[in-house]
């Protein structure tokens, strides 16, 4: 297949050689004959309807490489021939020229061979003795350094066009993975909206629910009692309205996030009667990123609803200690531990990825003594 980079040279020569052998002719005065003339014009415009373009591609295209070059061999010597000016023979740098992208570099290279040895042999058979003639020996040198400018040329056009392709196999393999990083990204984005509802919302929901299903039995057996669980179900969902309205609205710059503040409004907006929250601070927040300390206060709010949902702990005790570029978040509560099953929920086990994205690390259970330990750390070394 040949080089669309260079597809214009061959039709460029050929209309050259054409209009200087026209111009030949009108200057030596009919010295070229009328027959030869023909040859030389018909031999020339079959040249040029190999190489002009159709509706799609060039009529050469549908021709085989072998039988292409042997046309545009056979076409150039009778070209040669018939030519008394001699310029046709230029016609012949087109050989390893276009054979270079059709066959490789070995056969281009022999070609060029063949045509260097064919013009002495020629001019042998047509004018002996050319060889003591000095204009004779600057043609053949001159035809030489032709066949090298032009192996060259068709070398540096398929080098391009394997590049091009390379490069065009690339861009694919971009496209495909960018295709794959944003499915990777939307999916990453459910689940990361599954996670903000399952710790926000859900909980208020799973409080709600119950609430007024205490509402709704103790409507009959205790009035009292049946108003508190509204008024409760109430409160859980005026927080769950907050938060609802806290993650859709825009980050406050003049207020950025804080841990203690967080925590301190997780303790103290139960939306439990039965639980207690006790909060102990040691350290300083300013050396972390809001990113750490949200996720170290989602992780801190899932151990609170995990231990009153399956611990039934009517007490839970956040110890948060902050060292230089270390974070350590430990809650304790007061309930059972066999209510907990054997196996974290889906809660632990989001805030278990959710820290593993930052560096550190989440311990929850039974084995740890009903403790969650969390641990955020900037340094890997440091312990």
């Amino acid at each position: 297949m040949e080089q669309r980079a260079v597809r214009w040279i061959p039709p460029v020569l050929y209309t050259v050689v054409l209009a200087g052998g026209f111009s030949h002719e009108a200057l030596a005065a009919g010295e070229f004959g009328g027959a030869r003339l023909a040859v030389f014009a018909a031999g020339l415009l079959a040249l040029l309807a190999l190489e002009s373009p159709g509706p799609g591609r060039a009529p050469a295209a549908a021709l085989p490489p072998e039988v292409l070059l042997a046309v545009r061999v056979v076409l150039f010597a009778a070209v040669a021939v018939v030519d008394g000016s001699g310029v046709s023979w230029v016609l012949f740098v087109l050989v390893p020229f276009t054979a270079y992208p059709a066959f490789g570099r070995r056969v281009a290279f022999g070609c060029a061979a063949g045509c260097v040895a064919l013009l002495p042999v020629a001019l042998t058979v047509l004018e002996p003795g050319w060889w003591a003639r000095p204009a004779h020996g600057s043609d053949v040198l001159m035809f030489g350094l032709a066949l090298a400018l032009a192996l060259s040329t068709a070398g540096a056009a398929v080098r391009e066009q394997e590049v091009r392709a390379r490069l065009g196999e690339s861009h694919e393999r971009l496209a495909r993975c960018a295709e794959r990083v944003a499915e990777l990204s939307a999916a990453e984005e459910r689940y990361r909206l599954a996670r903000e509802v399952h710790d926000s919302l859900g909980r208020h929901l799973a409080a709600l629910g119950t609430q007024l299903e205490q509402a709704e039995t103790l409507r009959t057996l205790d009035p009292a009692a049946s108003a508190r669980a509204v008024a409760q179900a109430r409160r859980s969902a005026g927080l769950a309205l907050a938060e609802v309205r806290g993650s859709a609205g825009a980050p406050d710059e003049d207020r950025p996030f804080s841990l203690v503040r967080s925590l301190t409004g997780l303790a103290r907006n139960l939306d439990d009667d039965r639980l207690t929250v006790e909060l102990t601070v040691t350290g300083d927040e300013s050396g972390h990123d809001a990113g750490t300390l949200t996720t170290l206060y989602r992780a801190a709010r899932e151990a609170v609803a995990d231990a009153r949902r399956h611990g039934r702990a009517t007490r839970v005790e956040i110890r948060l200690t902050l060292d230089g570029p270390a974070a350590r978040l430990t809650v304790t509560d007061n309930g059972g531990r066999s209510a907990r099953g054997a196996e974290p929920g889906r809660g632990i086990g989001g805030m278990r990825r959710r820290l593993a994205r930052l560096g550190g690390r989440a311990d929850a259970g039974a084995e740890a003594g009903a403790d969650a330990g969390l641990a955020r750390r900037r340094n890997r070394g440091h312990r």
